[in-house]
């Protein structure tokens, strides 16, 4: 293994002093020093970004005593589930296995030290079916049935949670998720299951036997729950379109819910669990404090629904999560940074995340995803532009630093590296950006790919799609224009109702100071992105006919009045907050009428001079596949080259890996004939 994994055999040849003082290591295990020399300039065939990934999960034992690697062997039907137990005290010695057996693991936790939780994904396909009043047949329904299985780690025990009630097993089709670990209950957790009624439960259950007992009871849009002490105190309901969340909270020793706040799921959420603290009533959350400009981990007191000052906050950057250790206490906020960076309430802790950063030679971004109570052992998860993800081990104590894992076993030499750059606006700004190189660097031609949301943002890490593209030879240009959120609430509001020109041109300023600085081909310059991002890529080609030779919409919005009126009708909400929302960030239709016409590519198709590819899920709840069918109708009315491709039984862009491979295979032959 190369990504990742070349940078540590680097390392382990000449360690002394690669942590900076804090700590030497040890030599890493696994890498292969022959890959990185076999073809090292060769760029991978673009359909290896789309094989399944092998290691799943990698956990760490509450006390931090052992290792567990979930992996997928083997491919399609041959395919099985296999958990590796690693010592955590001898984590390069010889490996126990348990055998799964034929299934799709997804996930997994540690419920405790002696006995491991796995969600398993079960396809089956009902048999051929009569159609009544007819001779006629027709083919099974394909399905998929989650569930949990709790493992001893010595390899034997299994048992299926809730395996002593039959008839929610056969009834029910998603019970694979853990609510609580419950830290100070060995040998039980929190599930949700459904009831027969339809709504969500919340079930106390025994790791060791399956066994369960409901002692929570949701109400009609009910989907999750967060527990302080294994007590409910928060509870999440859900509108029918799955885009607005209601929050409930409840102080122990309380009966009745309270309304707590609305969030948004989907776009700009500014509210989110982070975990207990010691006093009852009191937990912690993330949460942008009115008139504040960003999003911050902040105590909430259940009682009376306020919130309290920040906690380890970052100017100009949106938390993306807290830290936490395996008992659950706090130690720390994520931010979005030059890479992925934390804010510690532990000091202590930050030069070792400092010297993991080195260790990847700062390319990387460096997840803390387990740590143990004494904050001795840790599991590094790594992600980056040639990274596609990698599992290591870290002892302080032993000074090191132990490969156990990886997605896929790809060579970093023959993958595009990116590069950060600081673009000037035309009005004075300055806004992020990432640049991809393709294998060899050469100057070339380029695809935009404006991300979605639009209040989402892009960062330095691995991207398929990014991937894909560089490997034709094509530079990558991701722009985190005015409008995307991470930033804070300032830099979101300079997008709100300039979808159609501010956003636009800075992502136009991007394209021109990337071409300039890395002397690209600005004659071959294609647009793509999904979502906002295929908004952008159909206003893009309205705008600028003369820079972009191809634009590929996916999931994309092509009116704005008509998208606003469908939101306007599809809100059941009391008070239509989703409405609310979209009319702040695009526009009032009543106030800018004009001004939302003309920033909508429907209705300027004929400005419009390269080819179109629209891809839309049929059943999309967030953008409805209407919007790319009126396009693809305007287009065709104004004389354009124009291809509808519509998905069935797919929603907002979330289609499987063969789908996606299938249609990056078609993004990548309209740009090379718009580009040749």
């Amino acid at each position: 293994m190369e990504s990742g994994l070349s940078r540590a055999a680097r390392a382990a040849v000449s360690r002394r002093g690669l942590l900076g003082g804090v700590c030497a290591l040890t030599a890493v295990a696994g890498f292969r020093p022959g890959i990185a020399r076999a073809q090292a300039a060769t760029p991978y065939p673009f359909e290896t970004f789309f094989t399944p990934a092998r290691t799943r999960q990698v956990k760490l034992s509450p006390s931090g005593r052992r290792i567990a690697a979930l992996q997928q062997m083997g491919d399609g039907d041959d395919s099985i589930g296999v958990i590796d137990l690693i010592e955590a005290d001898d984590p390069e010695g010889q490996r126990r296995q348990i055998v799964l057996g034929p299934i799709e693991a997804e996930a997994m936790e540690w419920a405790n030290d002696e006995r491991l939780l796995v969600r398993v994904a079960i396809t089956q396909k009902t048999g051929t079916r009569s159609i009544p009043g007819s001779n006629r047949r027709v083919a099974g329904v394909e399905f998929t049935s989650r569930r949990i299985l709790s493992v001893s780690a010595d390899g034997g025990d299994p048992v299926v949670m809730f395996q002593d009630q039959r008839q929610r097993l056969r009834n029910s089709v998603d019970m694979g998720r853990v609510i609580d670990l419950l830290p100070r209950d060995p040998d039980h957790v929190l599930m949700t299951a459904w009831e027969r009624d339809g709504v969500l439960g919340l079930h106390r259950v025994n790791v060791n036997t399956g066994s369960a007992e409901r002692i929570e009871r949701g109400g009609a849009g009910t989907f999750a729950w967060q527990t302080q002490g294994g007590v409910a105190v928060l509870r999440h309901d859900i509108n029918s379109r799955g885009t607005m969340e209601t929050v409930y909270a409840r102080a122990p020793g309380e009966t009745e819910w309270k309304l707590a706040r609305r969030n948004r799921v989907i776009d700009a959420p500014d509210f989110s669990w982070v975990g207990e603290t010691d006093r009852p009533g009191v937990v912690l959350v993330t949460a942008r404090a009115e008139g504040e400009d960003t999003e911050v981990v902040r105590e909430m007191d259940l009682r009376t629904l306020g919130v309290g000052p920040a906690m380890n906050a970052r100017e100009g950057r949106d938390v993306l999560y807290g830290l936490n250790d395996s008992a659950g206490l706090y130690l720390g906020a994520a931010y979005y940074g030059e890479r992925l960076e934390y804010v510690f309430s532990e000091p202590a802790l930050a030069p070792h995340h400092r010297a993991l950063d080195r260790f990847f030679d700062n390319d990387c971004d460096v997840h803390l995803t387990d740590v143990d109570v004494s904050r001795n052992r840790f599991i590094a998860y790594a992600t980056g532009p040639r990274e596609p993800g990698a599992w290591f081990f870290y002892d302080r104590t032993a000074q090191a630093i132990v490969h156990v894992g990886a997605t896929r076993e790809l060579d970093m030499a023959r993958l595009g590296g990116a590069e950060t750059l600081a673009v000037p606006t035309r009005d004075g700004a300055t806004i992020e950006a990432y640049l991809t190189a393709p294998v060899g660097a050469a100057p070339g031609p380029l695809v935009v790919l404006p991300h979605g949301g639009p209040e989402a943002r892009d960062t330095r890490a691995w991207d398929r799609q990014v991937q894909a593209l560089a490997s034709q030879g094509w530079w990558v240009l991701q722009p985190n224009f005015r409008g995307s959120g991470g930033y804070g609430l300032g830099f979101a509001q300079q997008g709100w109702t300039r979808w159609g020109d501010r956003m636009q041109e800075d992502v136009e300023d991007a394209v021109a100071h990337a071409t300039t600085l890395r002397g690209l081909d600005a004659t071959r310059v294609a647009i793509m992105g999904t979502s906002y991002g295929g908004y952008a890529a159909l206003m893009g080609a309205v705008r600028r006919p003369d820079l972009y030779k191809a634009a590929i919409s996916i999931c994309g919005v092509g009116d704005l009045p008509e998208m606003l009126a469908w939101e306007n009708r599809e809100d059941d909400t009391p008070g239509k907050p989703i409405y609310e929302f979209w009319t702040k960030r695009i526009g009032d239709p009543a106030a800018m009428g004009p001004a939302l016409e003309a920033a909508s590519p429907r209705r300027r198709a004929a400005e419009m001079a390269c080819p179109v590819l629209l891809v839309h899920g049929v059943d999309d709840p967030i953008v409805p596949v209407i919007q790319s069918r009126r396009m693809r109708d305007a287009l065709r009315g104004a004389g354009k080259t124009v291809e509808l491709i519509e998905i069935e039984d797919a929603g907002h862009s979330d289609w499987d890996d063969a789908q996606e491979l299938a249609l990056m295979t078609r993004y990548i032959d309209l740009i090379r004939t718009a580009f040749a």
